[in-house]
């Protein structure tokens, strides 16, 4: 996903730590879907079939490999190895090829990596209901294709796609969400298909893509740009203010990754700041690095794309699937929408990651277009459809009744929002303004080097300018000299007067002798 094998943490778990068992209903629909587990809302798990054993793999937009744990996998060595980094750990081993079932899907010799050593995770991912992770972004993103010198290594969708020409290459989902039982869809993951009831997510506006240059491919996300000048909207019913940091993003927008690898969406620090800062009792955990506050607190806030309004459910902006405690013990909650920090787009081409607590709110297609190389079904370039699934006044009954065990104190006056001149910034702190410097830095190499070019380009038409100034200098000393390059430009004085010409210098009429000794009297 990322240049130099760099990805951020799928699931923030690092930090967070979720619910042990896997919770939340799981179907198949016939034969239209994939069932989705949700995992305490920490992660979104689905089962694959590799070289004849069945492996609960996390589900991944946000990368592009696949990689397994275990025993017993009837595969093939390919003598290759890699690493697959990420923020909560390395994925490192061995790259095998074995035969994949996915869906109704079967590839045959599908590359993938087999990891034997999962200790350097933060969490341990058996207990969090997974033995291995499916990428489903773009083929660009894989590191095991960039070893594997066939396309074995291309990405599970991609061969998907390949072999079956005559589907549509898009996959949709959607994500449930545990502990509200009042939610009247279950999890689940199409392959050209839409999931039934659903139908009106092909209407949408098509999202198109935002593409990265061809040099920093390998960091191709599925990201696409908010509104202009509407892209977010805070709890006071405000749309907050927004600066991207990507170079080319049109002013009032910002560059959106959607994944579903990512527990906690992560976005500019003022957007967090604008959504948790005004309120009573909001404390930032500079240890953690996000924000905590009161369980009881009712936020509705909401992203703006293709002019669809998102509004994101209260359970998903106030989170309390981690049994928080504050620094005096007493339960709290999470702000889920944290400031990104380690998550920086390094390469300045990104300004927030969406992950689960955003898609959540919505059914998602996304659509690989053309990014299949062989495919002759869909030339289209890659795009991405949202259909919202959150009514916002269902949502603050749901959160009644969950949050509040349906006792309404949400109009109380300890949950009204401070005044703007009130508001609590968090702090940077000194490793994230190296981060953003970095970010700035490299986000921008393009235009430095056009910069540096352009200079070294000015400097030597300086230096080249200015020897030809010397050259002409010099010529036009040289032709004022008697004798030197203009014959006719001086005469004697004794073709001038018709004396004859007596020793280094010449006759004057002053009678003194001009010659290179001074002036001396003539006898």
């Amino acid at each position: 996903m990322f240049p130099f094998n760099v990805r951020v943490n799928p699931s923030r778990s690092n930090r967070l730590q979720g619910r042990a068992n896997i919770s939340g209903q799981t179907v198949t629909t016939g034969n239209t879907s994939v069932p989705i587990a949700n995992s305490g809302n920490v992660e979104y798990i689905s089962n694959i079939t590799l070289g004849g054993q069945t492996i609960a793999v996390m589900l991944d937009t946000g990368s592009s490999d696949l990689w397994v744990t275990g025993n017993n996998i009837q595969a093939t060595e390919t003598g290759k190895s890699t690493t697959l980094s990420y923020a909560v750990g390395q994925a490192k081993g061995n790259i095998l090829t074995a035969t994949l079932q996915f869906d109704n899907y079967t590839v045959d010799n599908q590359a993938f990596l087999l990891v034997t050593d999962t200790s350097s995770f933060s969490t341990d991912i058996y207990e969090q209901g997974y033995a291995g992770l499916i990428g489903l972004g773009p083929n660009s993103g894989s590191v095991i294709r960039s070893k594997v010198d066939s396309d074995a290594g291309d990405a599970v969708l991609n061969r998907i796609f390949e072999q079956n020409k005559t589907t549509q290459n898009y996959i949709s989902f959607l994500l449930n969400r545990a502990g509200d039982s009042n939610e009247s869809f279950i999890g689940q993951l199409t392959i050209s298909e839409v999931v039934p009831g659903y139908e009106n997510i092909t209407n949408q506006p098509r999202l198109s893509v935002e593409m990265v240059a061809g040099l920093i491919n390998e960091n191709q996300h599925w990201q696409i740009l908010t509104d202009k000048d509407n892209g977010v909207t805070g709890p006071d019913g405000r749309v907050i203010d927004i600066s991207s940091i990507v170079p080319k993003a049109p002013d009032g927008t910002l560059v959106a990754v959607i994944d579903s690898g990512f527990t906690l969406p992560q976005v500019p620090r003022a957007v967090s700041d604008a959504i948790y800062g005004r309120v009573q009792g909001a404390v930032y955990d500079t240890t953690q690095q996000f924000w905590t506050l009161p369980c009881g607190q009712l936020l509705n806030i909401s992203f703006n794309f293709g002019g669809v309004n998102i509004p994101i459910h209260p359970l998903d902006t106030v989170n309390n699937d981690f049994h928080y405690k504050d620094s005096n013990g007493n339960p709290a909650c999470v702000g889920a929408f944290q400031p990104i920090t380690s998550a920086f787009s390094l390469l300045g081409t990104y300004d927030m990651i969406l992950g689960m607590g955003f898609l959540r709110n919505t059914y998602t297609l996304l659509d690989y277009g053309n990014w299949v190389d062989l495919s002759s079904n869909d030339r289209s370039n890659p795009y991405v459809q949202f259909l919202p699934v959150t009514n916002v006044e269902d949502a603050v009954a749901d959160f009644i009744r969950v949050r509040l065990a349906g006792v309404d104190t949400t109009g109380a006056p300890q949950y009204d929002l401070l005044p703007v001149s009130q508001m609590q910034h968090s702090p940077i702190s000194e490793q994230e303004k190296k981060k953003a410097y970095e970010e700035m830095i490299l986000s921008r190499w393009p235009y430095i080097l056009v910069g540096c070019l352009a200079f070294v380009i000015i400097v030597i038409g300086l230096i080249v300018w200015r020897c030809c100034c010397r050259r002409r200098a010099k010529k036009r000393v040289a032709s004022f000299i008697p004798g030197h390059g203009m014959d006719n430009a001086y005469m004697s004085l004794e073709e001038q007067s018709g004396k004859r010409h007596h020793g280094p210098g010449y006759i004057v009429d002053n009678g003194y002798d001009a010659g290179k000794h001074g002036y001396r009297p003539m006898n």
